[in-house]
């Protein structure tokens, strides 16, 4: 999707994961000159899965990705939530006629698609090359000194932004007191009883939760999640005996947990503004939220897409990125918000928990605010169905 570079417009982006890629594929795929600085030596990305909606899909059609970066997708028929007792509480329609999509990938099929769109679309990338600062005039500042003067700079460097804490923008930045050990391994049978192999399955008890992703035909994502005070459960390798004792309707799958792992603490982040002068912040950089949701990496996708389409033609950079914000944010921190509202059920007593989402689940209304990010028809969509 190589398109032609418009004279003067440059953009200059700090990390190439999810929000970064998209921001700078679709920016070239608009006429401009891009390059993204990745601080790492490669391009390789942590073994997950990744969950991405409707909106999410909308994106990776919009900038020519959606083809590739799904193929061996893995596509759930239901989502459950069980509670301590192996009982469903909740099941959550999904891909069906009147639903919103969800598919499970590999989050390192995502990242090597988007590199692939960009390098298509005339994207430079450069790995070791670490940005530590910007200006709202428009230059990005490198470790080893180089300043990069552009029409648009991009922080897409992660919750720990030294971009966007360059500028002053950080508003809070709190730990939730959660967090998870997240591993990939292959997918077996028995894990899990044969009705719900295709499924995505999240367990409740007590503190902790085990979430059963499938995210390919071969691969299996698994989170455990606990409080970060829970020193065993957080234990990388992780603890099989004490996850055993507390899930041990999954002993099967527990079994098969090796030495992989990584353990992540869950974070929300909020700006003050997402942009100052000629710098604009994107991805967990602006808006770092709770997995409860999986719209992580979908709001990462539209707001990138959107930044593009927003300053694509502009005449006042500083200009669009205000109202690139107006229009994006107020579905971002709602999405943050109610992701961390629904972890609050994290810590509620096992029957509690149950009696109540037993209820909530059948709640049209309910499901459908919870649907809301999903269901969104993103900035520069509007005509990729999905």
């Amino acid at each position: 999707m190589m398109q032609n570079t418009k004279a003067g417009r440059r953009a200059e982006i700090a990390g190439a994961g999810i929000g970064g890629l998209t921001t700078a594929a679709a920016l070239a795929q608009r006429g401009w000159s891009v390059t993204v600085h990745e601080r790492a030596s490669t391009l390789r990305t942590f073994g997950a899965g990744i969950y991405i909606w409707s909106n999410g899909l909308r994106v990776l059609k919009a900038i020519g990705a959606y083809d590739k970066a799904t193929v061996g997708a893995h596509v759930g028929p239901q989502f459950h939530t069980r509670d301590h007792n192996d009982e469903t509480m909740e099941e959550i329609p999904i891909n069906g006629p009147d639903d919103a999509r969800l598919i499970t990938i590999l989050r390192e099929t995502l990242i090597n698609t988007l590199v692939e769109v960009c390098r298509d679309s005339g994207v430079e990338i450069l790995t070791n090359s670490e940005a530590v600062g910007a200006t709202p005039e428009g230059e990005l500042i490198l470790a080893d000194g180089a300043r990069r003067k552009a029409d648009l700079v991009v922080g897409a460097d992660g919750i720990n932004s030294r971009v966007r804490d360059s500028l002053d923008l950080l508003q809070y930045r709190k730990s939730l007191g959660y967090g998870a050990i997240r591993m990939l391994i292959p997918r077996a049978e028995g894990d899990v009883p044969a009705p719900d192999e295709n499924r995505y399955v999240e367990y409740f008890t007590g503190t902790r939760r085990i979430l059963y992703t499938p995210a390919s035909a071969n691969d299996l994502y698994v989170a455990l999640c606990c409080r970060s005070d829970d020193a065993a459960a957080l234990a990388v390798p992780a603890d099989r005996a004490l996850w055993t004792a507390s899930f041990p309707h999954l002993a099967n799958l527990v079994a098969r947990f090796g030495d992989a792992g990584r353990w992540d603490v869950f974070e929300v982040a909020k700006l003050k503004q997402w942009s100052k002068g000629r710098v604009a912040i994107v991805g967990d950089a602006a808006h770092a939220m709770p997995p409860y949701l999986g719209q992580g990496g979908g709001c990462a996708l539209m707001n990138g897409l959107g930044l593009a389409v927003a300053v694509a033609d502009a005449s006042d950079i500083g200009k669009a990125l205000r109202d690139w914000e107006a229009r994006e944010r107020p579905m971002t921190e709602h999405t943050q918000d109610t992701a961390e509202n629904l972890g609050s059920m994290n810590y509620w007593p096992d029957d509690v928990r149950s009696q109540v989402l037993k209820i909530v689940g059948k709640s049209r209304e309910l499901g459908m605010e919870r649907m809301r990010t999903a269901r969104h028809v993103p900035t520069g969509t509007e005509a990729f169905a999905v």
